[in-house]
């Protein structure tokens, strides 16, 4: 391990800032090597940081099927078709209904979109 490079808890912004430094300096280590071995635990420590400091939210359910359509270029006919109702699509995306278990199988298996982001 690099002695410059003191392994320690990240507790706050400045810990953490220091710990992308030296994150920085070891980006290029060999493999295999002390530096290496440095380089991963900082980035689990930093990981672990910033999910605590800054966590992310998983997406609501029309959030995932906006994001699907969008990444698969598919349209609100897609999803009517999918769904076998094009008011059932309609109101979905209009937020003015929810969706039935029906629904979440269909785009779970169809859309692949995680059924955890659907149930919510």
């Amino acid at each position: 391990m690099n002695p410059l490079i003191p392994l320690r808890p990240i507790r706050n912004d400045g810990d953490h800032e220091a710990a992308l430094t030296a994150i920085e300096m070891l980006w290029n280590a060999e493999p295999g090597s002390a530096e290496e071995a440095s380089l991963e635990v900082l980035s689990i420590l930093v990981d672990r940081f910033e999910e605590g400091r800054w966590p992310i939210s998983p997406p609501s359910a029309l959030e995932a099927i906006r994001f699907r359509m969008q990444q698969s270029g598919y349209g609100q006919s897609d999803l009517a078709d999918l769904l076998n109702s094009r008011s059932k699509a309609s109101e979905i995306l209009n937020e003015k209904r929810t969706l039935s278990l029906a629904d979440i199988r269909a785009l779970h298996a169809e859309w692949n979109i995680p059924a955890d982001c659907l149930i919510l």
